[in-house]
C-alpha cells in the first residue's frame, strides 16, 4: 500500500519525446539516438544508433496516458520525469548537445504542463561544456519550471570533482537546484572485458554511482557547496558497503585522499540522498542505515527491467521497516529533495 497518507510519488523514472529530429543529419556526424516506430506494432519503437538497434521502447516509455494508466495500476500519485541517459549527448560538439538538451527539457517541460496533476520534470545540460550547460540549468529552472536536473555520474572521461565543472555545481546551489546523479552503463572503462551477461549494467554502474559520490567527497563539492541537495540513483551504488573502506583509505593515506578536502568521507553521508533501488531488503536495510532515513526515496527506473517493476513494492512489503519510514521512502523525502510545493501530488 502507499504511505499512511494514501500517496505514493516515484522519483526515478525515464521518459522519451514521441520522435526526435535526424541529428546526425542535422549535424552532419554520426552517434546520436533516433527513434524508429515499429510499423508492425504501433506500441513498440527502436533506438537507433549509427543504424544499429540499442534498446526496444515501450509506448509507455513516450505516451503520457499509457504512463498515467499504469500509475493507477502501480497506486503512484506522481512521477519525477527525466530522460534516458544514453540521450545526454555529452561527446557531441557542444552547440550540437546544448540544442538536443533544449529539444528534451522542451518535450519533458510540456509533458509536465499538460499533465501536471501528475509529473513534474528534471532538465538535461551539456555538461561537456560548463558555460553552455550553466545557461541551459539557469533555462530549466527560471524558464521551464522543472524541479531539478539530471546528469552522468562522469563527463566523458571526466570525474565529477573536476574543477572545470564545479560553477555548475554553484550554479545549482544557487538555484536551489537538486541534482539527480544516474550511472552510464554504456559508457565506462572496461567495456570490452564486460560484453557478456550484462556486466556493464550489473557490476559496472554500481561502481560508477561510487566514484561520482567519491569524487563529491574527496573532490571537495560537498564540504564548498554545503547546501546542494545531490542524489546518486541505483541505491549509491555499492557505496554503502564500501564507505568502511574508502574511510581507512582516508585515514592511512592522507597524501592520496585528503589532497582537496580534509573532512572524513563518513562526515558527508548525511548529505547523500539516494533512491531505494536495491532490490534486497538487508541492501536496503544498510542504506538506509548510511545514509538515514530522510535521504532514501522511492525510485524505480521505471519503464526498464533493471529497475522496480511494481514501484515501492520492497518498502511496502519490508516488515522491518516502521510505517513513519516507509512514508518518508514513499513521499515526504521526495517532497522536501524535490522543494514541491504543499498542494503538489
Amino acid at each position: 500500500m502507499p504511505a499512511s497518507n494514501g500517496k505514493k510519488i516515484d522519483m526515478h523514472v525515464h521518459i522519451l519525446p514521441k520522435s526526435v529530429p535526424n541529428w546526425s543529419e542535422a549535424f552532419g556526424y554520426g552517434g546520436f539516438i533516433n527513434i524508429e516506430q515499429d510499423e508492425k506494432n504501433p506500441k513498440f519503437a527502436n533506438m537507433m544508433k549509427d543504424g544499429q538497434l540499442f534498446r526496444v521502447v515501450e509506448q509507455n516509455c513516450w505516451d503520457p496516458e499509457t504512463r498515467i494508466e499504469e500509475m493507477r495500476k502501480f497506486e503512484l500519485t506522481g512521477q519525477v520525469l527525466s530522460t534516458v541517459p544514453i540521450m545526454f549527448n555529452y561527446w557531441a560538439k557542444p552547440n550540437d548537445a546544448l540544442t538536443t538538451s533544449m529539444y528534451l527539457n522542451d518535450d519533458i517541460a510540456n509533458v509536465c504542463n499538460k499533465y501536471d496533476e501528475h509529473f513534474v520534470g528534471l532538465g538535461t545540460i551539456p555538461m561537456q561544456s560548463p558555460e553552455l550547460a550553466c545557461q541551459e540549468l539557469r533555462r530549466c529552472v527560471e524558464e521551464l519550471h522543472l524541479n531539478g536536473i539530471q546528469i552522468g555520474s562522469h563527463i566523458n572521461n571526466q570525474n565529477l570533482d573536476d574543477p572545470k565543472l564545479f560553477p555548475i555545481f554553484e550554479l545549482a546551489a544557487e538555484l536551489n537546484c537538486p541534482i539527480l546523479i544516474h550511472p552510464l552503463g554504456f559508457d565506462m572503462v572496461g567495456n570490452d572485458s564486460m560484453k557478456k551477461y550484462w556486466l556493464p549494467w550489473l557490476v559496472g554502474m554500481p561502481t560508477q554511482s561510487t566514484l561520482a559520490i567519491c569524487s563529491f567527497i574527496f573532490g571537495g563539492i560537498f564540504e564548498k557547496l554545503p547546501n546542494l541537495k545531490v542524489c546518486f540513483s541505483h541505491g549509491a551504488g555499492s557505496y554503502p558497503y564500501t564507505v568502511g573502506r574508502i574511510q581507512h583509505g582516508f585515514e592511512v593515506r592522507p597524501d592520496l585522499c585528503q589532497v582537496d578536502c580534509k573532512i572524513p568521507p563518513m562526515d558527508f553521508n548525511s548529505r547523500i540522498y539516494s533512491d531505494c533501488i536495491t532490490h534486497d531488503e538487508d541492501a536496503l536495510n544498510l542504506l538506509l542505515k548510511v545514509v538515514g532515513e530522510d535521504r532514501v526515496m522511492l525510485g524505480s527506473d521505471y519503464p526498464f527491467p533493471l529497475g522496480e517493476l511494481h514501484p515501492g513494492k520492497l518498502v511496502e512489503e519490508h516488515s522491518g521497516l516502521s510505517q513513519e519510514v516507509k512514508d518518508k521512502i514513499l513521499y515526504w523525502n521526495i517532497k522536501d529533495f524535490f522543494n514541491l510545493t504543499k498542494d503538489k501530488f
